[in-house]
């Protein structure tokens, strides 16, 4: 009943290609997450820096 005669069907090269693809973007999202969880990290173990003067004005 599921099995319909017009739907589509992929060949063999694009099921390959398809699968090759969502490998290709489940590595890049992988990639992603881990550098984000780095700068993540980075910002709140790096020390806060007191705010430079940029006026020009010496006190």
């Amino acid at each position: 009943m599921t099995d319909r005669p017009d739907t589509p069907r992929l060949t063999d090269r694009a099921e390959a290609a398809r699968r090759a693809r969502l490998a290709r973007e489940a590595e890049a999202l992988r990639a992603n997450l881990r550098r984000r969880k780095q700068q993540s990290r980075a910002r709140v173990t790096a020390p806060e820096a007191p705010p430079q003067d940029t006026s020009g004005n010496e006190a």
